[in-house]
């Protein structure tokens, strides 16, 4: 056994994050932590990736620390325009400092398009380096809103994920 990777028997906290952003031409289009070639990029304080603000939402509630609200607030002048890269590396420090480690995330983007799967290595890689662990303990799935409502207009982007920690 990889000691990175813990048994499921050893998890002790589970959290859920949910993020969503509006989806406007002109803008760049970052997702978990890449830029990705797209005619509409997310509207936000920071880069606006939907998935690390969700990751770090499921991080935070597993921990018992809140969200990402209360901890990089979008109406501090500080967090304007930085890749949200920067918001897993201080969550996983503050994991570390409780003695918190991460054995699993799973999240699931919605967005009706570009295609991710292609991407999603590259997105594994990013995320993983940012929180200090391998990309195995990430699992990410796409999916469209069949055409329904923002989400399925293409007119936004939804991120929802569970992490689940260890002592």
């Amino acid at each position: 056994m990889n000691p990175s990777n813990p048994p499921l028997s050893a998890v002790s906290r589970v959290g859920i994050g949910y993020d969503v952003h509006r989806l406007e031409r002109g803008r760049r289009f970052v997702l978990g932590g890449i830029e990705i070639e797209a005619d509409r990029g997310p509207v936000g304080h920071s880069d606006g990736d939907a998935l690390a603000h969700a990751l770090c939402d499921a991080l935070l509630g597993a921990a018992g620390l809140g969200d990402i609200g209360t901890h990089f607030p979008d109406n501090d002048p500080r967090w304007k325009g930085v890749s949200s890269l920067l918001f897993l590396e201080r969550t996983a420090a503050m994991l570390a400092e409780r003695g918190l480690r991460i054995a699993w995330i799973d999240a699931v983007v919605i967005v009706e398009r570009p295609k991710l799967g292609p991407r999603f290595p590259a997105m594994r890689a990013a995320l993983a380096g940012s929180l200090g662990i391998t990309p195995e303990l990430i699992n990410l799935k796409a999916k469209t809103n069949e055409g329904l409502g923002e989400l399925g207009r293409g007119e936004a982007i939804a991120a929802q994920v569970v992490a689940a920690l260890t002592a």
